[in-house]
């Protein structure tokens, strides 16, 4: 199973590691500028500086930086889709669609796909 993870701080980097535990090839796509912004929380490892959290949410994965706003990295990122299993992401409520990569973009060019959208209160409705 091939998973790719745009998933940031804790509840989906974790959903994304427990596949990744269990056996799944799981990539991990982080923002050029800074990463997760996990990497830079709490304590950080005195041998490399990197947040142990992100260490402990992200094991087990492939890592790769992509920014979704650049074009040419998006096209990458699709590329990928065609391929995997599973997307698992957290962003703000329509934050995904805003990007151009909706569920309809997404399940056109990988019609399998199981989009996995992590958040508090959903996508839509009052408390969004």
């Amino acid at each position: 199973m091939r998973v790719l993870d745009i998933s940031t701080v804790l509840a989906g980097p974790n959903c994304a590691r427990y596949l990744a535990d269990y056996g799944a090839e799981v990539i991990k796509v982080e923002r050029p500028d800074t990463g997760d912004s996990l990497r830079n929380m709490a304590w950080k490892d005195p041998r490399d500086g990197v947040g142990l959290w992100w260490k402990l949410a992200n094991r087990n994965k492939r890592t790769i930086t992509l920014d979704l706003k650049d074009l040419e990295d998006k096209e990458l990122f699709l590329e990928l889709v065609k391929d995997a299993h599973v997307v698992v992401e957290n962003f703000r409520p329509g934050a995904l669609e805003r990007l151009g990569l909706g569920p309809e973009v997404l399940h056109a060019i990988n019609p399998t796909l199981i989009l996995t959208r992590v958040s508090g209160f959903g996508q839509t409705g009052p408390y969004a």
